[in-house]
């Protein structure tokens, strides 16, 4: 996940404001039977032990993007060993399960699995010392420095109590264990594999996920509408004619096309979007040439795009297009020697559906283990997790940022004068064992009062 949990839910956290006052959307509230509540806080809690076990060794052994060989396996076992249908190796290293019990609505729950490219530095005993090679072959030390070696544990938590819980609920659960959202490629991945089609996973009536967040165990972050930005990354080539730096006339220079580009590309945001719409572009990359006195033939620029519709997004791609082209032509190059642009990783705006949120905040309210929830921040960064239900009908969906940072760490952290123990990405990132099981609780509680009998 994205350089999440700043700005101003940092100005909430800070205070660690309680808030249970309850929703407009009344009319939304939990159904579920106290007494079914109260037995799956005892399932869990009795697997607690066997599904930390799980998380530490998913924490020591963290895997890269589409490079979840061994996460996936074990995901996979665990599936099949409590009766779920599993198809492995979609989108290369996906998991989807399937668990049929009677009539009812789908229930879509992903977690993602891969890890970042980062050296651990925590002193954790099940810390990561892992070296792997990434896919464009280069080495670095690997962990899980955004907690989704928690957001897979949560996954298996919930195969767990929902399997043991089967006389208590109806309908049919899938859990998608999903590679590569770090590049935001894996969902998409999945789907273009053939998730509903090739696999005929069903599709989801309801659609939920959660992730880590560095905020106190206990706590989550609850927010209807709109709660993170869409994301895609663009790559644009510009060629052009190579030559001696002496003789520029001789040559059509790249460079100055990329140039050229870096600032034009700002009026992306300014003039082709709407200014209440949101609209980042961010170029994180300039490559081009090795000598001092050689104009190369290319030059590469990488963007990062964020965006509040997909309809913005298009409208961003469109400007790219026009003015990288219109560079090119200015410049003097032939058409087939136009700019290449390309577009990789996907991951819609996330849309919490407000009727479900409001259901899932009546649930918390009358449990133990939720002690705070924040309502109503939205988050600059982006997941790839909606883009399993991009494109579908009448999918209510929910994402929730889960508190997984030890109280007193964040306790301390505040005495100090820092806003968190440490954020997402940093090689001290780490996950509270209790937040877990606070984890695979909040997902429980979701899933049997979306598919109560």
């Amino acid at each position: 996940m994205k350089k999440i949990i700043k700005n101003a839910l940092t100005l909430t956290m800070v205070t660690m404001v309680l808030v249970f006052s309850g929703s407009s959307l009344m009319a939304q509230e939990s159904t579920l039977p106290q007494e079914v509540i109260n037995q799956m806080e005892k399932v869990v809690d009795d697997n607690a032990e066997y599904i930390q076990d799980i998380f530490k060794d998913l924490h020591a052994n963290p895997e890269l993007p589409f490079q979840e060989v061994r996460t996936s396996g074990i995901v996979a076992a665990e599936f099949k060993k409590l009766g779920f249908e599993v198809h492995t190796g979609i989108g290369v290293t996906g998991v989807a399960a399937i668990l049929r019990n009677g009539d009812g609505p789908v229930l879509m729950y992903r977690g993602d699995m891969d890890a970042l490219a980062v050296k651990e530095e925590t002193d954790l005993p099940y810390a990561s010392t892992k070296i792997a090679t990434d896919m464009d072959g280069n080495e670095s030390p690997v962990m899980h420095a955004c907690g989704h070696d928690a957001n897979t544990t949560f996954v298996v938590a919930l195969a767990h109590t929902m399997v043991e819980m089967k006389d208590k609920w109806s309908g049919t659960l899938v859990l998608i264990a999903q590679p590569a959202e770090e590049n935001v490629q894996g969902a998409q991945a999945m789907v273009d594999a053939g998730l509903y089609t090739q696999y005929n996973v069903p599709k989801p009536d309801y659609f939920l996920a959660q992730h880590t967040a560095a905020f106190p165990t206990g706590s989550f972050l609850a927010t209807d509408g709109r709660l993170t930005t869409g994301t895609t990354h663009i790559d644009v080539t510009f060629h052009g004619i190579g030559g001696h730096g002496s003789s520029p006339h001789h040559a059509k220079d790249p460079v100055v096309m990329a140039g050229m580009a870096i600032v034009q590309l700002q009026t992306v945001v300014s003039r082709y979007t709407d200014p209440e719409e949101v609209a980042v572009l961010t170029i994180g990359s300039v490559q081009a040439g090795v000598e001092h006195n050689v104009i190369p033939t290319s030059s590469h620029l990488k963007l990062k795009l964020h965006f509040s519709t997909n309809e913005v997004m298009d409208k961003m791609i469109k400007g790219i297009h026009d003015i990288c082209n219109g560079i090119a032509m200015a410049n003097g190059l032939s058409e087939d020697m136009m700019p290449t642009i390309t577009q990789s990783g996907f991951g819609p705006a996330i849309y919490n559906d407000e009727a479900l949120m409001a259901t899932i905040r009546s649930a918390t309210e009358r449990t133990g283990f939720v002690k705070h929830r924040v309502d109503n921040i939205s988050v600059p960064g982006s997941e790839d997790a909606f883009a399993l239900i991009d494109g579908l009908e009448d999918v209510k969906g929910a994402y929730l940022f889960v508190g997984t940072a030890q109280p007193k760490l964040f306790a301390e952290a505040q005495a100090e004068g820092k806003e968190f123990p440490f954020m997402p990405h940093e090689p001290t990132y780490q996950v509270d064992l209790d937040g877990i099981t606070f984890g695979s609780k909040l997902s429980a509680l979701v899933a049997l009062e979306i598919l109560q009998k």
